[in-house]
């Protein structure tokens, strides 16, 4: 696979459609967590996920063993894992679509100043500086808004925390012995450590069934099969591909996007305030993403 130094026309399609299936799986998750509780929810994602998985790395003659040097860091990578979708799921429920996907979506900021220092190719420049700024401006903004529907300092803090960890997981994949494995041996191993741990976590933040429904079972289908398998393969096939800091910034088209949704399909309070975080992310895309 040739390793491209920047974003082509291939890859900023794909990474828009990928930011907009993200997106969409805020809204899933959030009428999900309807059925199941947040913690045991983003567990059964994770055995789901694995099974499939499994299934496909048989298929295709793919081993789950790890190198022995990459073993360690694909169990980091495991653990932060967990703590991102603990987070994550549980943001979703005690806040807005809009609110969570904005705050966790300024991943590429974290992810832009470890690349600079760690990544010698990925050196930020004085525009993507700015770039950077803007963005962590808009998210600052959408923190800062209490009048646009369901507001909780605790799912702003949760959504920071997943943040951090998944620019560590991209980190990790990229420094370390992981980065010269599959992309489905790097996803295998971040499933198969989250799925105990989240079940062991579930009872004491929560507990497991709230009133299931058909609709509820289908989201996990598709957080199952669309997100947790084959959705995260094809984010890691492009983290492989381009730069890391220019694939993390396309990201913050899945807070546009997820607001979008939001007001579309569940209905929540968008305020003007928002709307120009939203700006504020849409500029420092373009300045990141700028020859």
């Amino acid at each position: 696979m040739e390793r491209k130094t920047q974003i082509d026309r291939f890859g900023a399609t794909a990474l828009t459609l990928f930011a907009l299936h993200l997106a969409f799986n805020q809204v899933v998750v959030k009428v999900t967590s309807g059925g199941f509780e947040p913690v045991f929810g983003a567990g059964v994602r994770s055995l789901g996920a694995m099974l499939v998985l499994m299934a496909w790395m048989s298929w295709r003659g793919v081993g789950i063993a790890l190198p022995r040097p990459a073993l360690a860091a694909g169990i980091i990578s495991g653990l932060l894992f967990t703590f991102e979708f603990m987070c994550l799921f549980t943001a979703l429920d005690l806040s807005t679509v809009s609110r969570t996907s904005i705050i966790f979506y300024s991943m590429p900021v974290w992810l832009a100043l470890a690349a600079h220092v760690l990544l010698p190719g990925e050196r930020l420049s004085g525009l993507r500086v700015v770039g950077l700024a803007l963005a962590m401006a808009g998210v600052v903004l959408a923190v800062l808004d209490r009048s646009s529907g369901q507001v909780s300092l605790l799912g702003d803090i949760l959504a920071l925390c997943a943040a951090i960890s998944w620019a560590g997981i991209a980190l990790c994949v990229r420094v370390t012995p992981l980065s010269e494995v599959p992309a489905e041996q790097q996803l295998i191993w971040q499933l198969i450590v989250s799925a105990p741990l989240l079940f062991l976590a579930a009872p004491l933040v929560g507990g497991f069934m709230r009133d299931v429904q058909a609709i509820h079972i289908a989201g996990m289908m598709f957080q199952i099969f669309a997100v947790g398998s084959f959705g995260f393969l094809i984010w890691f096939w492009l983290m492989k591909m381009y730069p890391a800091s220019s694939v993390a910034s396309f990201s913050f088209l899945s807070p546009v996007f997820s607001v979008i949704l939001g007001w579309l399909i569940l209905g929540e309070t968008i305020g003007a305030q928002i709307w120009l975080a939203l700006g504020l992310v849409a500029v420092g895309i373009f300045l990141i993403n700028r020859r």
